[in-house]
């Protein structure tokens, strides 16, 4: 039960990416987010939802066109915080970003999300860097 209500925060917080009119993204928000939510992303800390609809209309803005946002795992949900992974794709085969979000949930609302963006190296590529470093 827990997992399907983080589920559902997670498929409205991520459908305000791919709402059919910036109109609905207010909305859609508020329907997963509290309203004093803190947003980790890659441009740093900001909280509550204004600041939130701010950088998902950049990201519906992309120079390179709309783009589709799509989470792309399963929610793994250990008590209140939940990840998964998620991608976002511009059209004609433009900018591909991929990433992890981490969520805490309040009340069946998110109330935090941790933004990692971008692919982490693998286990052995690290392994590899730290050795020619001499870690």
């Amino acid at each position: 039960m827990q997992e399907e209500t983080a589920r559902s925060a997670i498929d409205t917080f991520i459908s305000a990416f791919n709402a059919s009119d910036d109109s609905y993204v207010t909305a859609l928000l508020s329907q997963a987010l509290t309203s004093d939510v803190v947003f980790w992303g890659p441009l740093g800390r900001s909280e509550g939802i204004a600041e939130i609809e701010r950088f998902v209309l950049d990201i519906r803005r992309h120079p390179a066109g709309t783009g589709t946002m799509v989470r792309c795992s399963a929610v793994d949900m250990p008590d209140e915080w939940a990840r998964y992974q998620w991608v976002f794709t511009t059209p004609d085969g433009g900018p591909r970003l991929a990433g992890t979000d981490v969520v805490h949930l309040r009340r069946s609302l998110i109330d935090q999300v941790i933004v990692f963006a971008g692919e982490i190296d693998s286990v052995a590529q690290f392994a590899a860097a730290a050795m020619r470093s001499g870690r």
